[in-house]
């Protein structure tokens, strides 16, 4: 019977345990995008997970949505995450970089001269932006050209060529969470006429070909792909994600990627839809406790677990996991905030 704490192979490295620690963006990066040596304290911290995902890294300077958020299409950034790779391995730890671009989920001043969000078609998020420049209206997002969608999904290929000469064990494309490869998955924010929208088949073409340079650049058996079927999160719908999602699923399945990463279980039954279709590893998060997730691991609903807050405040989860030590709690006030507070500073048991 599989368990937290059993070993998994994924492509050609072995994870400790099942317990994965999710992306989860913390905004402790310098204003161009550079890791800090704070991250790589955080990163090694945590290294008794099974694989850790980073904070979601934005692959080229197009594609910055937040304040103090890192990047992997500079020198410099590479040099930053080499410390952070290089502090994770020499505890023993397997780490891989979420790559994203945030499409409309961005403002102007975040972006090179001020420019325009991009995303899919002209449909404008709700609400605002919360930078160090205060919060700030999303404004409506200019229409990818054309011939232009081809050069943004190189675009993650650069970046995960420069996540090897980081040191990273592998790549995990951001699918989820309403930026710009969800936007194109989700009809009531890509109104495209061409071959990027309308049918299922064309909306999922932009996900594929961004996932196809990852694995051009680092092979299958080093990339994953992070799905969140109707988020409640940037405007996000998925109004026909049954059909989407299992149509992605099975494209994904045939590239024999190193996993799959279901989000949160919510209007969209992702665990229970995608599972019987995705043929490869399968991770399973968010919210759930140890018992759930030793429950799906038991039933074959997964291969790993993943969690998020409680690998914030619990940087020994797997130790307190194993001897039933009690679980700190985070505190969500500093979740983005600068420095080491709610960040470095929560000890092990």
């Amino acid at each position: 019977m599989t368990s937290l704490f059993d070993p998994l192979a994924l492509g050609p490295i072995t994870l400790a345990n099942r317990l994965i620690m999710a992306p989860m963006t913390r905004s402790r990066a310098d204003a161009d995008g550079v890791p800090t040596d704070l991250m790589a304290t955080y990163y090694a911290q945590r290294a008794s997970a099974g694989l850790m995902i980073t904070d979601a890294t934005y692959v080229s300077p197009n594609a910055k949505g937040y304040s103090r958020t890192p990047g992997l299409h500079t020198a410099a950034q590479v040099a930053g995450w080499r410390k952070v790779t290089d502090a994770v391995h020499a505890k023993g730890g397997r780490i891989f970089v979420q790559l994203y671009h945030t499409g409309r989920v961005s403002v102007p001043p975040l972006l090179p001269e001020g420019m325009q969000p991009v995303a899919p078609s002209a449909v404008a998020i709700k609400g605002k932006n919360y930078t160090d420049l205060g919060p700030l209206d999303f404004v409506t997002p200019r229409a990818l050209e054309l011939s232009e969608i081809a050069g943004v999904a190189a675009e993650f290929g650069a970046a995960a060529r420069n996540a090897l000469e980081a040191g990273f064990d592998g790549v995990e494309l951001h699918a989820a969470s309403g930026y710009l490869v969800h936007q194109f998955l989700d009809s009531s924010i890509n109104h495209r006429t061409d071959a990027y929208g309308g049918s299922v088949a064309n909306r999922v073409r932009f996900a594929l070909e961004a996932l196809d340079s990852i694995i051009a650049a680092v092979g299958a058996e080093r990339t994953g792909v992070k799905i969140s079927p109707r988020i409640k999160f940037n405007d996000v719908t998925d109004p026909d994600a049954e059909e989407v999602y299992p149509h992605l699923a099975g494209e994904l399945s045939a590239r024999k990627i190193a996993y799959l990463h279901g989000g949160l279980q919510g209007a969209y039954p992702v665990h229970d839809a995608i599972r019987p279709v995705f043929k490869g590893r399968y991770f399973a998060g968010a919210g759930l406790d140890q018992a759930k997730g030793a429950a799906m691991l038991e039933q074959g609903a997964a291969d790993a677990i993943v969690y998020g807050k409680l690998f914030i405040s619990n940087p020994d989860l797997p130790r307190r996991f194993r001897d039933g030590l009690p679980l700190a709690a985070d505190d969500p006030k500093t979740h983005y905030a600068k420095g080491p507070e709610g960040y470095t500073d929560y000890p092990e048991a």
